[in-house]
């Protein structure tokens, strides 16, 4: 008898201790790090995001620093070994960031304004662009052409086009097109079109509307040969390992202070930040 009681407190002593431990071990970064996938102009982007991430540092009483990625990948990694806290995502890339860690967690994303490629909602799409004066007018057309796409951890410039396209056009890309590069974002790969040095690219629809709202991209200076369905929209994420409380302020900065994320919504061309589950990028897992 007494043996078992010796055994159920040493039992319990272990069990607080894990507990105590597990507490212990959660994240209190002494700055907050902040990184986004390369769509656009990364740095432009980056910098709308500072007002936001400035107050979130405040209120978190640590300095915030920006960090530009290399790649799509780079963010990725960054995140797996706890050099970024937080960061903005592709749905893509979320998946892999989430399959290869499953600490890294979704927690909000954006609905967007419509626009001359874009319709409003917390989603858009992968479109196949040529120039509006070339000699393509259907993706049959493009037998042979040579094709741009983005990042190979991409949505839109990569993953639809490979499996949503290819669906549609019965082949594999490397099949259709004489040569396949990557540009590296969305805007490096529509400037290889518009310059001439592809015939064709994959690109985001949001991008494609930025780009045309802020007079970069003339009216109909492209065509549009192919739309895939739907795709959510890029999820923000931070790391699961970050104690409850940073959490919490995290999602309160982009879910509660909407008033004061101006800056951050005007560079996704969105009205609103709102919640995310990872349920919701299902839809990509099924392509994937």
């Amino acid at each position: 008898m007494m043996s078992r009681l010796i055994l159920h407190l040493l039992l319990g002593m272990a069990l607080l201790l894990h507990a105590a431990t597990g507490f212990a071990q959660c994240e209190r970064p002494a700055r907050l790090r902040y990184s986004m996938v390369p769509e656009g102009d990364v740095k432009k982007d980056l910098a709308r995001f500072r007002p936001l991430l400035d107050r979130l540092g405040a209120t978190l009483g640590v300095p915030v620093e920006l960090i530009t990625p290399a790649s799509y990948g780079a963010v990725i990694e960054l995140l797996h070994t706890g050099r970024v806290d937080v960061a903005r995502l592709g749905p893509a890339s979320y998946l892999a960031a989430k399959k290869a860690d499953p600490g890294v967690i979704a927690f909000a994303t954006a609905s967007l304004h419509s626009g001359p490629y874009q319709v409003h909602g917390p989603f858009y799409h992968s479109l196949l662009v040529v120039r509006a004066g070339s000699r393509f007018h259907a993706p049959a057309d493009l037998q042979g052409a040579t094709l741009a796409l983005v990042d190979p951890h991409s949505t839109s410039g990569n993953m639809i086009p490979r499996k949503g396209f290819r669906q549609d056009i019965g082949v594999p890309l490397e099949s259709h097109f004489s040569r396949i590069a990557y540009a590296g974002s969305h805007l490096s790969a529509l400037n290889m079109v518009m310059e001439g040095r592809s015939d064709a690219a994959f690109v985001s629809s949001l991008q494609l509307s930025s780009l045309a709202s802020s007079g970069t991209l003339r009216e109909k200076a492209v065509r549009i040969l192919w739309r895939s369905a739907p795709l959510p929209m890029d999820p923000f994420v931070y790391r699961d390992s970050l104690c409850k409380e940073v959490k919490d302020k995290i999602r309160a900065a982009y879910l509660d202070d909407e008033s004061d994320n101006a800056e951050a919504l005007s560079s996704m061309s969105a009205t609103r930040f709102m919640p995310v589950r990872e349920s919701d990028y299902n839809v990509l897992r099924d392509v994937r």
